[in-house]
C-alpha cells in the first residue's frame, strides 16, 4: 500500500525494494530493545511463542493499527513471507545466539547509530505512505489522514501496553498517549505536515518534505542515542506555547488543591466555644467567692 507494496511489486520498482530492505533491517533494532525489557529474556526461555509474538508486534504493530483504522485486514502484512521469516530469524539470533554475539554486534554503538538512522528513514516513509493511503480513501478526511500517518509512524509505541500484557506485565502509567516519547510526538507533528502537504495547504513537494523531515529525525535520534539523552527537542517550544494556549497545569492545580485543602481544613477544625458575656463572668466570680467564704 502506498509506498510499500508486496514483494511482487517491489521487483518492479527498485526504490520500493530499497525501502523494504530498510524495514527488514530496523526489525533488528526493535527486537534488540526487547532484551532490555523486564522479563523479556526470561520469557523467551519459558514461552518462546509469546516472545516471538511480542517481536512481531514490535516489527509490524504500525501496519496492524493502520489496517484496523482503515477497515482492512490487520493480518494482511503477514502475507509478506520474506519479511516475517527475516524478522523471525532476527528474533531467534537476538535471544538464542550463543554468547549473545548477534545482540552485542547490534548494540555496539556505531552499529546502533546506523540502525537508528535507518529506522528514522523508514519511519518518515511510513508516515508519508499512511497519509497518502488515507488521502486516497478519504480525500477530505484530514483527521483520518493524521490518525493513519501517526499510527504508521509510532504504532509500536502505541501498542506497548498490549505487548506488556503478553509478557505478563501491566503498567498503565506507561501509556504512550499520556506520556509521549520523542518518536511518538515527532510522528504526530510529522503527520500534520504531511496532511497539510497532501491537501495542498503546505506549498512544498512531498519529496522535499520527506527529505527535510528525515534529516531532522536522523539528527535528533542519533544525537539522543549517542549522548543517552531522553530530553525532547520539542520541550523548549512546548514550554512556551502550552501555558499560553492551555494554561499552566501546576499553578492551576496547586491553587485548586489549596482551596480544597483550606476548605476541608476549616470544616474539620472544631469551632471555638462562644465567648462568655460579662454578666456570666461576674456570676462565676461571685460563686467562687461564696465557696471560699464557706
Amino acid at each position: 500500500r502506498g509506498h510499500f507494496q508486496t514483494s511482487t511489486g517491489a521487483r518492479k520498482n527498485p526504490q520500493i525494494l530499497f525501502f523494504q530492505i530498510k524495514i527488514k533491517n530496523y526489525c533488528s533494532i526493535f527486537t534488540g530493545y526487547l532484551m532490555n525489557e523486564r522479563r523479556a529474556v526470561e520469557m523467551s526461555r519459558k514461552s518462546p511463542f509469546a516472545s516471538w509474538l511480542c517481536a512481531m508486534l514490535h516489527c509490524f504493530g504500525s501496519y496492524i493499527l493502520a489496517d484496523l483504522l482503515l477497515g482492512e485486514s490487520p493480518i494482511d502484512y503477514f502475507s509478506n513471507n520474506s519479511s516475517v521469516i527475516l524478522a523471525t530469524a532476527v528474533w531467534y539470533l537476538i535471544f538464542f545466539c550463543p554468547m549473545n554475539v548477534f545482540y552485542k554486534c547490534v548494540s555496539f554503538l556505531p552499529m546502533k547509530l546506523i540502525f537508528v538512522a535507518m529506522k528514522e528513514v523508514v519511519r518518515v516513509r511510513k508516515i508519508a505512505a499512511g497519509v497518502h493511503h488515507a488521502h486516497h480513501r478519504y480525500h477530505h478526511g484530514w483527521f483520518i489522514m493524521m490518525a493513519t500517518g501517526w499510527v504508521k509512524g509510532s504504532g509500536v509505541a502505541l501498542m506497548s501496553n498490549l505487548e506488556q500484557l503478553l509478557r505478563g506485565i501491566w503498567k498503565p502509567e506507561t501509556n504512550e498517549i499520556l506520556r509521549m516519547s520523542f518518536p511518538t510526538k515527532a510522528s504526530l507533528y510529522g503527520t500534520i505536515l504531511f496532511t497539510l502537504q497532501q491537501t495542498r495547504w503546505l506549498p512544498m513537494s512531498e519529496a522535499n518534505l520527506i527529505f527535510f523531515f528525515t534529516m531532522f529525525m536522523i539528527v535528533c535520534k542519533v544525537f539522543m542515542t549517542a549522548t543517552h539523552s531522553h530530553a525532547s527537542p520539542f520541550a523548549p517550544v512546548e514550554s512556551f506555547i502550552c501555558p499560553v494556549f492551555f494554561g499552566s497545569v501546576s499553578s492551576g492545580h496547586s491553587s485548586h488543591h489549596h482551596d480544597q485543602h483550606g476548605a476541608s481544613h476549616e470544616v474539620s477544625q472544631p469551632l471555638p466555644p462562644p465567648a462568655k458575656s460579662k454578666e456570666e463572668l461576674n456570676e462565676g466570680t461571685r460563686k467562687r467567692k461564696a465557696k471560699k467564704a464557706e
